[in-house]
C-alpha cells in the first residue's frame, strides 16, 4: 500500500518520535557567499528558485538580536582590511578579500566589566516584541497556527549561555571569568535565562512552536572551549530554567547548535533536557553513528553528512549517503550536512547530492 503523502510539519514531528514517514526530510543545504559565486559562473541562475522540491521549515532566529542593532561604524581601513563595528557592538578587523570565508581580528568586545554589560543590557535586550519583531507581531505570530510546516525558533547568537557571553566579552575573557569572576558570569547567565524566556513567553501566548533552539558553539576541532564540569555547574541549572518553561508551554523539542567536537558535552545537554543536537561536524571527529550507539534514541539529531565528500565528487556523495541510511531508517535523525558548503563544491558535486539525498529512504 502507497503511503499517504504527508505534509511537512507532520513528517517533521514523525521522524523525530520514531514514527513512519512517506520519505526522508529532504532539505536544501546553504552554502558560503563565495560558492554561490562559483555556482553562478557554473549555470546556477538564483532568481529561478531552488532545483529541487524540499521540505520547508520555517527558521526564526533573528528575533534574539541586540535592538537596536549597533550602527556600523568603519573606525580604520587600508587596501586589504577594513575595521568596523558590527550590529552586536564587536570591533573587529576584516579581509576585503573573501571576507566571508576568512576569519576576521576581534579587536574589541562591548563587555569588560559589570557596568558595560548591564549597560548593554538595560538598552539592547530588552523583550519587546513590538520593537523586535514590528508593531503587528501578534498578527504575524497568530498567522504561523494554520502551517503545515515546522516553525522552529532559534535564538540565534543570543541564546544560550557560552556563545551569547562569547559574543559580549569575548573567548579569552570569557574562559577567565569563570575563575577570576564567576559571579559576574552567573549573572550574565541568569539575564540570558530571563531574556530567552521573556522572549518566548510572549510567542507562545500568540502561536505554538515545534521546536526551540540554543546556539553556543562553543567547541574546536578537538574539544568544548569548556569543560564538562563547568558546563554543568554553570550552564546546566539555567539550560533547565528554559527547557522546563518552554516544555510547560507546550514545546516538545528543544534543540542546540554547537559546531567542534562535542563529545563531552552531549551528556550535559542530555540531562538539561535538549533532545535534538547538531551540526555533527565530521571533520571535528564526530559520527553520528557512533553518537546513536552510545546515546541511544533519547538523542535526536540533524546532519553529521561530511560537506567534504560534496568537493569530491559522486562517488564520495554515495558513501556518506549510505554510511547514514542506518538512521533514516531508524528515525529520529534528518540527514544533511555538517555545515554549510564551502567555495571547493561544484554546482555539479551539489546536483548530485540532492537529486540522490531522497534516494535514503
Amino acid at each position: 500500500m502507497a503511503r499517504r503523502t504527508m505534509t511537512d510539519r507532520e513528517r517533521f514531528l514523525n521522524v523525530m518520535s520514531y514514527k513512519p514517514v512517506d520519505r526522508c526530510v529532504y532539505r536544501a543545504e546553504g552554502g558560503w557567499p563565495e560558492t554561490y559565486e562559483r555556482w553562478r559562473t557554473e549555470g546556477w541562475v538564483l532568481e529561478e528558485g531552488p532545483f529541487f522540491p524540499t521540505d520547508r521549515w520555517e527558521w526564526q532566529g533573528g528575533w534574539f538580536f541586540p535592538n537596536p542593532p549597533f550602527e556600523h561604524k568603519v573606525v580604520e581601513e587600508d587596501e586589504a582590511t577594513v575595521t568596523y563595528v558590527n550590529h552586536e557592538g564587536i570591533l573587529l578587523r576584516e579581509r576585503k578579500d573573501q571576507p566571508y570565508s576568512s576569519m576576521p581580528q576581534f579587536v574589541r568586545f562591548p563587555v569588560e566589566t559589570r557596568e558595560d554589560f548591564r549597560k548593554f543590557w538595560a538598552e539592547r535586550m530588552t523583550p519587546d516584541l513590538a520593537a523586535r519583531l514590528g508593531a503587528d507581531y501578534v498578527a504575524r505570530l497568530a498567522a504561523y497556527r494554520d502551517r503545515d510546516y515546522p516553525l522552529i525558533i532559534i535564538s540565534d547568537r543570543w541564546g544560550g549561555f557560552f556563545g551569547p557571553l562569547r559574543n559580549l566579552t569575548g573567548v579569552e575573557n570569557l574562559c577567565m571569568l569563570f575563575y577570576d569572576d564567576p559571579a559576574f558570569v552567573e549573572e550574565m547567565m541568569d539575564a540570558t535565562a530571563d531574556f530567552i524566556i521573556a522572549m518566548l513567553g510572549q510567542i507562545l501566548d500568540v502561536t505554538d512552536i515545534d521546536c526551540y533552539g540554543f546556539w553556543e558553539d562553543m567547541a574546536y576541532k578537538t574539544g568544548p572551549l569548556l569543560g564538562p564540569a563547568q558546563a554543568r555547574r554553570f550552564m546546566l541549572p539555567r539550560y533547565r530554567r528554559v527547557v522546563d518553561f518552554v516544555r510547560s508551554r507546550g514545546v516538545e523539542w528543544i534543540s542546540l547548535d554547537s559546531d567542534g567536537d562535542i563529545t563531552e558535552l552531549i551528556p550535559v545537554w542530555l540531562d538539561a533536557g535538549i533532545n535534538i543536537l547538531y551540526p555533527f561536524e565530521a571533520q571535528a571527529g564526530m559520527d553520528v553513528l557512533a553518537v546513536r550507539r552510545e546515546y541511544g534514541r533519547d538523542l535526536r539529531m540533524w546532519g553529521g553528512i561530511n560537506k567534504r565528500a560534496l568537493a569530491t565528487g559522486p562517488a564520495a556523495i554515495d558513501a556518506e549517503l549510505e554510511r547514514v541510511r542506518p538512521l533514516v531508517e531508524e528515525g529520529g535523525y534528518v540527514p544533511g550536512l555538517d555545515h554549510s558548503m564551502p567555495p571547493d563544491v561544484s554546482f555539479a558535486n551539489y546536483c548530485y547530492y540532492m537529486e540522490h539525498l531522497p534516494s535514503i529512504l
